[in-house]
């Protein structure tokens, strides 16, 4: 008997034992406990690393909003383009999808996205920069460059822990040592300047001069930031802001961005002292950071591998246990179409994501609404419209509650009119569409501008200015919204409004928005008078009524001549060509890296710029013509240089070239 029991238990735990091996490993082929959504109040985790680290990820980030609006003295802050946190357990896994590091910042036109290697300790730290970037694009009014790379230089030297947040340490301050994973140490070879060494020199920028630099900062791509600008910024930034002078750096913007005064008398009249005094006292107080130049010391030695040089003390704006957050499990072939969703956004990832969206479909028992979504943005991107609709009228059935969907069409219905200079089709269901998203995220600006164009394409010139002056609220830096809302304003016969809102725009920093502001400007007494443009008014009209749009086919003749400089007879024989189509594309702007230039005959080239992970190409039908800025003409041979390009996506490439800034 005592061997029967003996045998009995033996199985018994054999049972017990064999449960345990099985459970993980059908739970891990489900698919069910690998991968898990965390939201809380202002953000969403998607994460393969657990609840524990999914939540950790979403304190941090919280954390971070509350005190960027402690230091901007904002209680109200607006996202107003959704932002998709993705948090990876396996340095391997984060490697396939991104450069080596902690963490990688994706901008995009419909979302963003951050992608965190939680392989590492406090990845978040690694967007700091980036995320700083976002919130003043979407919290705080335009700026000069060197106020927006001083603020998140000094925002990205935060450092958080369970109780306590520090602040105003040297960002780019890095050990000279570095150890291994036995703990062996060797010297790094040439390390980069620090910022604090860097302005330990002599010689700084005078302060007139490093206000007037331009720096555009929309794109998210910068170079490196062991410069003097961004040393001398980040200190200004320093100053003012542990100095209590935002309020006169608010007079300052508003003298320099209004009211149009020289930076030198803007300095004097916001801060009450000149240009040079204002320059004495940034370094004065530089000087008088002891904790940087104790931690420049410490970083020499070997003895310190991390080193600490915080400055400031803040309280801890939220505690883990104040940060509320619910959890909802992804399936494997979910997350795999929402990461494929994520790298079609990529050129060098764009051929394994498509495969992968595939696969994801192929394998899903009710197919998968998340890969027709990511396959129709890369119709879109093809400027593919019906595949792209196809591929979302597919994803509605499957799942007729994702706001995301009815976003895309509207996304793709928007774009198509652009394409073809028509008006949008299907504009009842888009105005129905976007009032749906606007509803599920009531600060998602470009919604409310597609809106608002879709209203002025059905004739509602006030009600498209109330949704466009909303998206100028959620976004104030996009100039596109405001040339849009001047044009609009034009259309509801506002003149008094759209010509100091032109004014204003003809100076924008963003040379095709100036060009089109000034052209409006220009035209706008004409429009006024006629009713239509200048190259369109019948010069027999003086009596100051208001002719019709479709200009006659003798003042056709007559602009033809004039432009032209060609005889009468030879106009007489040539039928008039149709009015050009409008081009209602919306101008982008990117900035990177010119990796090539490929120039074709007669004038047309193409460039290949390197933005960040991806790689896009830009074409010209005429280099002789194009607008450059920083060189006097086009050379087929230019390559390894920055660049801003303004671009309208779509073309023969990936998208057309308006106009060259070479830096």
């Amino acid at each position: 008997m005592a061997r029967y029991f003996f045998i009995l238990r033996l199985l018994f735990f054999a049972c017990i034992f064999s449960l345990r091996m099985t459970v993980p490993v059908a739970e891990a082929r489900s698919g069910e406990s690998q991968w898990i959504r965390v939201n809380s109040a202002h953000f969403t985790v998607l994460t393969d690393g657990g609840e524990k680290k999914g939540h950790e990820v979403l304190v941090r980030f919280e954390q971070m909003r509350a005190i960027f609006g402690q230091l901007l003295l904002k209680n109200k802050l607006n996202m107003p383009q959704p932002l998709e946190i993705i948090a990876l357990k396996s340095n391997a896994e984060y490697e396939k999808m991104m450069s080596p590091g902690e963490g990688t910042f994706l901008p995009g036109e419909d979302r963003n996205y951050i992608v965190l290697n939680l392989f590492g300790d406090d990845s978040w730290r690694s967007v700091a920069h980036q995320f700083a970037h976002l919130m003043l694009n979407y919290n705080y009014p335009p700026t000069q460059g060197w106020f927006d790379e001083g603020f998140a230089e000094y925002f990205s030297s935060l450092q958080l822990d369970d109780k306590h947040a520090q602040i105003g340490s040297d960002p780019e301050l890095t050990a000279a040592w570095q150890e291994d994973l036995v703990g062996r140490q060797t010297q790094k070879r040439n390390p980069a300047k620090s910022l604090t060494e860097l302005l330990g020199s002599p010689v700084w920028l005078a302060m007139p001069d490093l206000f007037n630099m331009r720096h555009d900062t929309t794109g998210f791509v910068e170079s490196t930031h062991h410069t003097l600008f961004y040393a001398q910024s980040w200190m200004v930034v320093h100053y003012l802001l542990n100095r209590n002078k935002l309020a006169e750096t608010g007079v300052y913007f508003d003298l320099i961005q209004n009211q149009k005064v020289p930076v030198d008398q803007a300095i004097s009249r916001a801060y009450g002292m000149t240009p040079v005094e204002f320059d004495r006292e940034v370094k004065a107080y530089f000087h008088s950071l002891a904790p940087l130049f104790q931690a420049q010391e410490a970083a020499r030695t070997s003895a310190s591998t991390t080193p600490d040089s915080g400055v400031y003390q803040l309280p801890l704006p939220l505690a883990a246990g104040d940060v509320d957050a619910s959890v909802h499990p992804v399936s494997v072939l979910d997350a795999q179409a929402l990461l494929a969703e994520m790298n079609v956004r990529s050129s060098e990832h764009r051929e394994q994501a498509l495969k992968d969206l595939q696969s994801a479909i192929s394998q899903s028992k009710n197919d998968n609404a998340i890969a027709h979504r990511g396959l129709a943005w890369d119709h879109l991107q093809r400027k593919e419209f019906s595949q792209a609709m196809e591929e979302l009228q597919k994803a509605m059935e499957i799942d007729p509650k994702d706001p995301a969907v009815r976003y895309d069409l509207c996304l793709v219905k928007y774009h198509a009119a652009q394409a073809g200079g028509t008006q949008v089709q299907g504009l009842a269901n888009m105005l129905q569409d976007l009032q749906i998203v606007i509803d599920w995220s009531p600060q998602f600006a470009e919604a409310y501008n597609m809106l608002a164009m879709a209203r002025l394409d059905g004739g509602g010139a006030n009600s498209a200015m109330t949704a466009e002056r909303q998206a100028i609220e959620l976004s104030p830096r996009n100039a596109s919204y405001l040339l849009n809302l001047a044009h609009m304003e034009e259309a509801a016969k506002k003149w008094e409004l759209a010509k100091p809102l032109l004014e204003h725009l003809q100076t924008n920093p963003n040379p095709q928005i100036a060009h089109v502001a000034k052209k409006d400007l220009k035209n706008l007494p004409t429009l006024q008078k006629y009713g239509i443009l200048p190259q369109d008014a019948n010069p027999s009209a003086t009596t100051g009524s208001v002719t019709s749009t479709s200009p006659s086919p003798e003042s056709t003749r007559k602009a033809k001549i004039s432009e032209l400089d060609e005889t009468p007879e030879e106009i007489a024989v040539t039928a008039p060509p149709p009015e050009p189509t409008p081009d209602r594309r919306p101008l982008r702007f990117l900035k990177g890296t010119l990796v090539n230039i490929s120039c074709e005959t007669p004038a047309i080239a193409v460039l290949k710029i390197s933005v960040g992970t991806k790689s896009v190409r830009l074409r010209t039908e005429n280099y002789r013509s194009l607008t450059l800025v920083g060189a006097g003409e086009f050379s087929c041979q230019w390559s390894g240089r920055q660049v801003g390009a303004n671009y309208k996506a779509g073309g023969k490439a990936d998208g057309d070239l308006v106009s060259l800034e070479l830096q």
